[in-house]
């Protein structure tokens, strides 16, 4: 069931939102909701974040390696000198 809610706030920040709303294809209802959706989602959840899928599939690749900050020093040095 979908509910009318009246917001107020200044007129340059609806024009702005609008103007957002507009370059995203989307109503500006639709986006306040997915923010609402994000907000109350975030208080439901652990205070872990949740990790995207890409970051998620390379959580402890390199758990069992040696590598550390020198070895990454010494591979930019040897990259961009």
């Amino acid at each position: 069931m979908q509910t009318k809610l009246t917001l107020r706030m200044e007129d340059e920040l609806i024009h702005a939102a609008k103007s957002v709303a507009q370059k995203k294809g989307k109503s500006l209802s639709k986006m306040v909701a997915d923010y609402f959706r994000i907000l109350t989602k975030k208080e439901n959840t652990d205070t872990m974040t949740e990790l995207p899928p890409n970051v998620k599939s390379l959580y402890g690749a390199l758990a069992d390696s040696h590598v550390d900050e020198s070895d990454y020093r010494k591979y930019i040095e040897n990259k961009y000198l």
